[in-house]
């Protein structure tokens, strides 16, 4: 059965503050550990998607350049599991944009699948839950589940979909994003959580421990406790990059503006600023803080060697449908 329609979503990328980092099922693309983030108000990818039955295969384009192998597989895989729940074999055309670097460890995946899989099933008009949007987004990036919601969000281990935990409003905290490159990172996300799991003696205590930082993260988000949540996020993140450190080979992310941004924010915190990091699978540093604190905050990190410029966000919505007229998608 044929189909068309066409529907334009904008999802934010999600910044965990208690890391995913491994697979309980690598076929169903399960989490190992259960994650806690942050939706970014100021990091947003927008998505068309378009269902055209003149067309003999799915198209997709990211930025402006036309994507082939494995990023449109991936798309392929999410738009199969779309056509399989309405029926129909119809073709898609995917226009997608980032506002923020790509496949660098700023979770673009994060929010490019949750408006994939959310612009997928508006275009199709399937009556599909929040809920069930989510799974579908996680089967094709475990954190592209969270990003289909606003606030703070969590993702259970081996959890097929995510849910809120608190409103964006919950807790207004500010996250400045010190970018220290703009390149892709030479191993992705999937690929480095099959080679810790394999190869690194810390993998298993990292799985084991996880769950107790994230008890302590989502404890301190709910009591919107700052000293409690500094402790435990950034313990998570450095256990996660222990991890990935003590695999064969090691597998290094950092550079060293991304050490630099650490000492700052260290030495900011002993000032009597209220400041924590963690970092992703990538170079650059997430730094919360006090929104008050925010602007002198930025300045400083924007004075590290090595710190190309510091994005600065609050907390962002749920992924949305939003008008097709949008300038940067516009053919």
């Amino acid at each position: 059965m044929t189909a068309s329609g066409t529907a334009t979503v904008r999802a934010h990328a999600n910044i965990a503050l208690a890391k995913y980092w491994g697979k309980a099922d690598v076929v169903k693309n399960l989490p190992a550990v259960p994650s806690l983030s942050l939706t970014l108000d100021g990091m947003r990818t927008t998505t068309r998607v378009t269902f055209d039955p003149g067309l003999s295969a799915d198209e997709l384009e990211l930025g402006g350049a036309p994507q082939l192998g494995k990023p449109l597989a991936r798309a392929t895989k999410l738009l199969n599991e779309v056509r399989a729940l309405a029926g129909v074999s119809t073709f898609a055309r995917i226009h997608s944009h980032n506002d923020f670097p790509t496949a660098s460890g700023l979770a673009s995946s994060a929010s490019g699948f949750a408006a994939l899989a959310l612009a997928a099933v508006s275009a199709l008009e399937l009556p599909l839950s929040r809920d069930r949007v989510s799974a579908l987004a996680r089967a094709a990036s475990a954190s592209a589940a969270r990003s289909l919601y606003g606030g703070y969000v969590e993702l259970g281990a081996s959890a097929e979909s995510a849910a809120r935990v608190a409103p964006p409003e919950h807790w207004p905290l500010c996250m400045l994003v010190a970018v220290t490159s703009e390149a892709a990172k030479d191993t992705g996300s999937t690929d480095g959580m099959q080679h810790t799991a394999r190869t690194s003696p810390y993998y298993s205590s990292w799985v084991s421990d996880a769950p107790r930082l994230f008890a302590e993260v989502k404890a301190a988000v709910l009591a919107k406790d700052f000293e409690r949540l500094a402790v435990a996020a950034e313990q998570s993140a450095l256990a996660m990059h222990a991890s990935m450190l003590a695999a064969s080979p090691a597998l290094i992310y950092f550079r060293p503006a991304t050490l630099a941004v650490i000492e700052a924010v260290r030495a900011a915190r002993r000032s009597g600023t209220p400041a924590c990091f963690t970092i992703d699978a990538g170079p650059h540093v997430k730094v919360l803080v006090e929104p008050a604190s925010a602007e002198s905050l930025r300045r400083a990190l924007s004075g590290v060697e090595g710190v190309l410029r510091v994005l600065e966000s609050a907390p962002g919505p749920d992924a949305a449908r939003v008008s097709a007229q949008l300038p940067e998608l516009d053919p």
